[in-house]
């Protein structure tokens, strides 16, 4: 056979290629045009979290280059900056909070068209206090064998911020952004333990402290730790490795992991503009293709690729944390309180337990967050929480990158939801407060808590009013 033949048969194997082919090990110009990227240079951006790894993971193991891309990621000094290079298009996507694009869609502090097709990561925050604040919570904490009985629950911080209180001092801590998961956490677990966090009152009062006992505020990750130590705040709620950093230092303790606060809750997402995703679809699959293998990967055999992930996180372009911090969450274990290190498998879940898929029922838990604390300041029927869903998750896209994976032979039917999933999961009480949350009825959910908006309620004039 000669080359011209070789050539022509080549040429009508191209033609006939279906998607599966689009995603080759094959480098070739003509593997792509079945399906071509509309889009192959890309700047994606990330803040320095542990959570990131997926991105990572498909640079420096190939699979975005296997779908045809060419990808820079680049680290933003905070969540704003991040989330105002997206939509300005100087970033073509972000890892990003899972709660952050449902801001944007109601307009909170920035109004935007966001799209997820990707969860990045479930679990993988802690609430870590000073080490002052913790000597004053441990005599309320029972004991098992001289160490902590888990989860502690924020009624054993109680008694340290009434003395606070007394001494006319503010008990501060932080977050990383109004909309972001760690204040949603933060101030689930404060309020599960009789504490208010505060309430917003939006447009006139963005500050989240109406009526708080505890003082939040925003400082970015990797400051946290020096701004505790400083005296500034005495505890936050944030991502790795910033929890493990404070008990390396020396300086505080992580007193509960967002697994033992609410089980394998949406953490990040992958994000890209609306715009973005109607204007280069071939591309934002190719994306989502690529990140779905890295999550596999990381998640691949009870995570045996995870000091090899490790490995790339520490690397200064990435998070740049030592080895030893980050392995102290991410292979299988976390330390609390120096030296009581407790096996932790699923502190972080980038793939199992269908973790990468973009559940509307994460996306209504994160509104009604929003709407508890004020930011959603007005009522909302229980259909608003699933049409707002539905305008930021895309799990149309997520379901096809997965079948093209399938038909690529790099994944199985049976690593991914059934074709029939609704994308809302079944009512679950794995909260430390064991609240029970309905996707379907997120009305009914609210009024179960004791401190939060419920019904009609909204803030005004610094007050919860009917």
């Amino acid at each position: 056979m000669n080359l011209t033949s070789l050539v022509t048969i080549k040429k009508l194997a191209t033609a006939l290629c279906t998607i599966a082919a689009v995603s080759s090990l094959t480098f070739t110009a003509n593997v792509y045009a079945a399906e071509k990227l509309e889009k192959e240079s890309l700047k994606l951006g990330f803040i320095k979290l542990t959570d990131m790894a997926p991105l990572a993971v498909a640079l420096e193991k190939g699979y975005f280059e296997d779908e045809g891309l060419s990808v820079q990621l680049e680290a933003q000094a905070n969540w704003k900056v991040l989330l105002d290079r997206v939509i300005s298009g100087e970033l073509d996507g972000a890892h990003m909070l899972a709660t952050l694009p449902f801001g944007t869609a109601i307009g909170y502090g920035t109004k935007a068209d966001i799209v997820s097709a990707f969860t990045l990561t479930l679990n993988g925050d802690a609430i870590t206090v000073s080490n002052d604040v913790w000597k004053q919570m441990k005599p309320q904490i029972p004991m098992k064998d001289g160490k902590p009985v888990h989860p502690i629950k924020a009624d054993t911080l109680k008694p340290v911020l009434e003395k606070y209180k007394a001494a006319g001092k503010p008990f501060n801590m932080a977050m990383t952004f109004p909309v972001g998961t760690h204040n949603m956490k933060l101030r689930y677990w404060l309020a599960a333990g009789g504490i208010k966090p505060g309430f917003y009152a939006p447009p006139e009062d963005t500050s989240g402290q109406i009526d708080a006992e505890a003082m939040l505020s925003v400082t970015p990750p990797p400051q946290m730790p020096a701004t505790m130590d400083s005296g500034t705040i005495v505890g936050y709620c944030v991502g790795e490795p910033w929890n493990q950093q404070a008990v390396f230092k020396g300086i505080g303790v992580p007193v509960i992991s967002d697994y033992e606060l609410m089980k394998n809750s949406a953490e990040k997402i992958f994000g890209v503009t609306k715009e973005f995703a109607d204007k280069n679809p071939n591309t934002h699959k190719a994306v989502i293709k690529a990140l779905i293998r890295a999550s596999m990967w990381l998640d691949a055999e009870n995570n045996k690729n995870r000091n090899e992930g490790v490995e790339m996180l520490s690397q200064k372009q990435y998070v740049g944390a030592d080895y030893e911090v980050l392995a102290n969450s991410m292979t299988g274990s976390f330390e609390y309180e120096k030296g009581d290190k407790r096996p932790l498998a699923d502190f972080n879940v980038f793939f199992r337990h269908n973790g990468s898929y973009p559940y509307y029922s994460d996306a209504i838990w994160s509104l009604t967050q929003m709407r508890r604390w004020g930011q959603i300041n007005e009522y909302k029927p229980d259909a608003w929480y699933l049409e707002t869903a539905k305008k930021v998750y895309r799990p149309d896209v997520y379901m096809a990158a997965a079948k093209a994976l399938i038909a690529d032979g790099k994944a199985k039917a049976g690593d991914f939801p059934a074709d029939s999933e609704t994308g809302i999961k079944p009512a679950s009480a794995e909260f430390i407060d064991g609240v029970s949350f309905d996707a379907s009825k997120p009305n009914d959910y609210l009024a179960k808590f004791a401190i939060g908006l419920k019904g009609k309620q909204k803030v005004v004039g610094g007050k919860v009013v009917e």
